[in-house]
């Protein structure tokens, strides 16, 4: 899919690897781009930057009526970027004190994308077929323990990514998953001790690669890294990765 002349809506767009998706969808010549965010104003500095290209769109994904509201504004979207997630570093699986937390997560990063995925599965029909890009994460590989509560939860939005590019292949809808591992964003503020790229890096490398219709792509070096082991020895890797509990206490 060319990038250039497109309509996107973009998840989770005010900061992080959704600010740098809206600036390069501008960039490769995107024609209209809908910015979404949990809260009126999040995204009006990138409002101001697109010059009438960018509007912004009031939108929590974890609600059923904001995202029916979304899907019909924005009925001339042809490539919906789910990119909005939430991340609690340290939450454990077992020892934290409630699985609230865990709860959250789940509803944003894979009921949300489920919601969003259903909402604009017929906007991009109508469309053309269009494409759907999941931002996923190197988490969904293999459990990474410090991000315990939030790892199953990519892992089931891997499974969502095949399972919904299946059911609308027929339709003519491109679904590709974008995995990504350490990027200098506020959600891996607290990740220590590995090559992080910048959201300006992945951005591009999502885009770049959607053009080139490729359904699964490592965005960096730490996913890279984590594939590769994974393909070498599973089990090492699930070892090499527990040992990221005696480093970070639990919250």
């Amino acid at each position: 899919m060319k990038v250039e002349g497109s309509i996107a809506l973009v998840t989770g767009a005010n900061r992080g690897i959704g600010e740098a998706l809206v600036r390069e969808l501008l960039a490769m010549k995107a024609a209209r781009v809908y910015a979404a965010c949990r809260n009126t104003g999040d995204a009006a500095h990138l409002v101001a930057e697109g010059a009438g290209r960018v509007i912004e769109v009031q939108l929590d994904v974890t609600r059923d009526d904001q995202v029916r509201q979304a899907a019909a504004r924005c009925a001339d979207v042809n490539l919906l970027i789910n990119n909005a997630g939430l991340s609690q570093f340290g939450r454990r699986l077992i020892n934290s004190p409630s699985m609230d937390e865990a709860i959250a997560e789940m509803n944003v990063n894979y009921f949300g994308v489920l919601r969003m995925c259903r909402a604009f599965a017929p906007v991009l029909k109508a469309n053309g077929g269009g494409a759907i890009v999941n931002i996923l994460s190197a988490a969904a590989l293999s459990n990474l323990p410090v991000l315990g509560t939030y790892s199953p939860t990519k892992a089931a939005a891997y499974s969502l990514t095949q399972g919904v590019r299946a059911e609308l292949a027929e339709q003519g809808t491109f679904v590709s998953a974008i995995f990504v591992g350490s990027v200098e964003t506020r959600m891996a503020a607290d990740v220590k001790g590995v090559e992080k790229v910048t959201p300006a890096y992945t951005a591009k490398a999502t885009l770049q690669s959607l053009e080139r219709r490729e359904e699964e792509v490592d965005a960096d070096p730490m996913t890279i890294d984590i594939r590769a082991r994974r393909a070498r020895d599973p089990k090492k890797l699930e070892r090499f990765l527990a040992r990221s509990l005696k480093m970070v206490p639990p919250v």
